[in-house]
């Protein structure tokens, strides 16, 4: 009811602002009953302003406190409607707290009077009890003719915003106060970070105990927010204390977030349309029609025709809540306050700003009194915040305290954001402007989170996550450490003399990219590692080096080249030649010949003429990447091409060149799977059932080493222990066969989370189809290898293995 009661009184004061500040400013020598309803006008919806002047007319009387209400009185006000907003409940029981006409005229004359306190523009209070209003005589609710305008001024001003005109607050109403819950419902648009970052937000609220202060500290690692902006008056909103849920599902949150990306402008469409969508969702299904729990499905209100709809939305008009509909992430940080256009958004915060989230939330929540002097028990009334925004980007959050909640802890994979921002700098890259600069997380902070996850969570996988993940560089700590991605005077060392730095501020002591990487793929053997997204500049010879070396980093490496063009790489700003990434390709299949290489490439940017999309097309054929990231060039604001350049390739030639590298890198990478996979022996991950997996043909999937997918029917399998035992007692290298696996006495039923050696049959597209052979580990399979020295260290004669291994 307390929110019927604000949401009618918020809807009846955008309608009349003029009347509002009239009554502050009200100041005639005699209160006529003209002025007296222009005074009650400003502070009462219209609905009642006629219940507490139907006595104005009639003479004064002096008002007798003693004095019992007759019964016709008692019979009449029982026939009003009890809704908690007539005038007598604002000044019933305000003896205590009165300040008399005589005393404010002292006062006045003392120069002690205290304007704020008289002078308001809105003191109607957002939580009236019901059944309070109707205690004290029907004279109390009365201005007469022989008050001075600063008396009735004082009686509808001070008195009525008075903390003593209420009852007193119970324990139970406290409590009520403090379980005021409210369900969020938070979807991801774009890249890992964006998914690592929304376990971030959701642990911020569902961690958050607020306090009963006025004002709310974030807390945060040296974020200062200043520029804190709101569309209403904010200055002494009070932060209600809030808890916070995640709903199952969007119809029943009263908050609903949209995690942003903001690399592309088809992304952005698709935030918008989805912001469209929840505004006229909240309009057809509001909560009041919904419920406010999870039993009521809202099935019924769905299910009503448009008329019956409206009647209900009528009926239960003064019960509406509005959904806060709140933007976060990269979006929100290029377009700032411009995401309230056609009022989509009520929210908008920055990547690093989520630690703002719940005082932000709280302002939007909060009531349309905030106190403002304590001593004296006065509140002043403030215009409801419906807008709120915190875009400030910091030069250290990483949010290196906060333990992200996942949406999914069974998931075998989980994500570890090591560092944040991107100094790079490149002309077609908005990622610097909604980012922010680098900053990186301390190394020990990184190894424990991954710890916890290993021990708690029970991770078979780690990701490792940055805007530029191997520019990784810890400067926390005192002394000069293990540096193994410096050269021997100190220096930073790129991946080789071809590629530069636009950013000169990388040298200097610290631990570097490799040393994270050794730290964490030490703490299990049987954890694999990955990292994304990097720069093909920061692969250093000893990074490689550490790569070949540990079985549980993973061989894959994401090396995004943009385009095969020298020329364009310069528009770019991407600090190589064509020439310097395929030397480092060469040297990184020399050192991991096992490796998988993944890539970016971005069609028609400015400028770019048919002879360059040919070099583009070139290098794709020349170095057959296995995995590719593909679009047509999407102008950004504030970028360094914008700025300087113009976007001057048509949309039909930008698609038609995005085809052609489309349709390259599917023909090159199926020949590459059925030249390098096919008849291959693969350490698989395994993720669950596939999404085409039935009771009736049960199929696993998993990823390789090389981040492949692979699909593999269900069953039960012999054990590592076995295998091993029999190759070691053959002496002859691979001598097995799928009669040997078949004879074997232990068998097992793989699980999610198991690794599996399964031979890769077929491929198509990017999904490879086998047979599993065992289940297996990363350092059982070494071991396999290390005994198979005479055949290729992980490649299998398929005729040697019959297909009838599943029992």
């Amino acid at each position: 009811m307390m929110r019927c009661q604000r949401s009618l009184w918020h809807m009846q004061m955008r309608r009349r602002p003029s009347l509002s500040r009239r009554c502050v400013t009200a100041s005639s020598s005699s209160t006529t009953p003209t002025l007296q309803r222009a005074i009650l006008n400003a502070v009462l919806p219209p609905c009642h302003q006629l219940r507490c002047f139907m006595a104005s007319s009639r003479p004064s009387e002096p008002i007798d406190a003693n004095k019992k209400t007759s019964a016709k009185t008692e019979k009449r006000l029982s026939n009003i409607k009890d809704d908690g907003l007539t005038l007598s409940y604002f000044i019933s029981k305000s003896t205590a707290g009165t300040v008399s006409s005589s005393e404010h005229t002292a006062h006045e004359q003392s120069g002690n009077i205290n304007n704020d306190q008289c002078n308001t523009s809105s003191p109607i209070p957002m939580a009236a009890n019901l059944g309070d209003e109707f205690d004290d005589d029907e004279q109390d609710y009365m201005v007469t003719e022989a008050m001075s305008p600063n008396a009735a001024l004082d009686r509808l001003g001070h008195q009525m915003i008075s903390s003593s005109c209420g009852d007193e607050i119970t324990e139970e109403d406290d409590a009520e106060k403090e379980l005021h819950t409210l369900r969020f419902h938070i979807k991801t648009y774009g890249c890992q970070m964006n998914v690592n970052d929304t376990d971030i937000v959701r642990s911020i609220l569902l961690n958050h105990h607020t306090s009963r202060n006025t004002h709310s500290s974030m807390g945060s690692e040296g974020n200062n927010n200043e520029n804190i902006s709101t569309t209403a008056v904010t200055a002494a909103s009070e932060t209600i204390p809030l808890k916070f849920i995640e709903a199952d599902d969007e119809i029943h949150a009263d908050i609903l977030l949209t995690n942003t990306c903001a690399i592309r402008e088809n992304a952005e469409q698709k935030v918008w349309h989805r912001l469209r969508e929840l505004r006229s969702h909240d309009r057809n299904f509001p909560l009041s029609s919904i419920g406010d729990d999870n039993k009521n499905t809202g099935v019924e209100f769905m299910n009503m025709t448009k008329e019956q709809r409206r009647q209900k939305q009528m009926k239960t008009k003064q019960e509406r809540r509005k959904r806060i509909i709140g933007v976060l992430g990269c979006m929100a940080e290029r377009l700032k306050e411009d995401m309230f256009q056609d009022g989509t958004a009520d929210l908008v915060v920055g990547p690093d700003a989520y630690r703002d989230l719940p005082r932000l939330i709280s302002v939007l929540s909060a009531p349309s009194t905030a106190p403002m002097d304590t001593s004296s028990k006065v509140t002043t009334p403030t215009i409801p915040t419906e807008r709120a925004v915190n875009v400030q980007l910091s030069l250290d959050e990483t949010y290196a305290s906060i333990t992200p909640i996942r949406s999914n802890p069974n998931d075998v994979s989980a994500f570890v954001s090591i560092m944040r921002g991107c100094n790079n700098m490149c002309s077609y890259c908005v990622v610097p402007f909604t980012r922010g600069r680098e900053r990186s997380r301390d190394m020990e902070s990184v190894v424990e989170e991954t710890k916890r996850l290993l021990d708690e969570e029970g991770i078979k996988e780690v990701i490792l996550l940055g805007q530029n993940v191997n520019s990784y560089h810890d400067t926390s700590g005192v002394g000069r450490r293990k540096q193994k991605g410096v050269g021997d005077d100190g220096s930073y060392q790129t991946s080789n003399a071809g590629f530069s730095n636009m950013f000169r501020l990388r040298q200097g002591e610290g631990h570097r990219f490799a040393d994270l990487l050794d730290a964490v793929s030490a703490l299990d053997p049987e954890l694999r590692v990955r990292f994304t997204s990097p720069h093909p500049k920061d692969y250093p010879p000893a990074l490689l080096t550490l790569m070949a070396e540990r079985p549980n980093i993973c061989n894959h490496l994401h090396m995004p080249a943009q385009s095969g063009s020298t020329t364009v790489l310069e528009r770019m700003r991407r600090g190589y030649s064509r020439e310097a990434y395929l030397e480092l390709i060469d040297f990184v299949r020399s050192l991991i010949p096992d490796v998988a290489i993944s890539s970016d490439f971005i069609a028609g940017f400015c400028g770019e003429t048919e002879e360059e999309h040919q070099d583009t097309i070139s290098l794709m054929e020349k170095v057959q990447f296995d995995q590719a990231f593909m679009f047509a060039y999407s102008m950004r604001g504030k970028t360094h091409a914008h700025r300087t350049m113009e976007d001057d390739v048509p949309a039909d030639v930008k698609n038609r060149r995005l085809n052609e590298v489309i349709k390259t890198f599917r023909r090159e990478v199926q020949r590459r799977n059925d030249e390098v996979e096919v008849g291959r022996l693969r350490l698989v991950l395994v993720e669950g059932e596939s999404k085409r997996s039935i009771p009736e043909n049960r199929m696993f999937s998993g990823r390789t080493d090389q981040n492949k997918r692979v699909v593999f029917p269900a069953g039960i399998f012999a054990t590592e222990e076995e295998v091993l035992k029999h190759l070691k007692s053959s002496g002859s290298g691979f001598d097995i066969d799928g009669q040997s696996l078949h004879a074997m006495k232990t068998k097992v039923e793989l699980s999610r989370g198991d690794y599996a050696l399964v031979q890769v049959e077929d491929a198509r597209g990017h999904t490879l189809k086998g047979t599993a052979l065992w289940r297996s580990s990363i350092v059982g399979f070494e071991q396999v290898k290390s005994i198979c020295g005479g055949l290729n260290s992980s490649t299998i004669p398929s005729q040697t293995l019959s297909k009838q291994l599943i029992l």
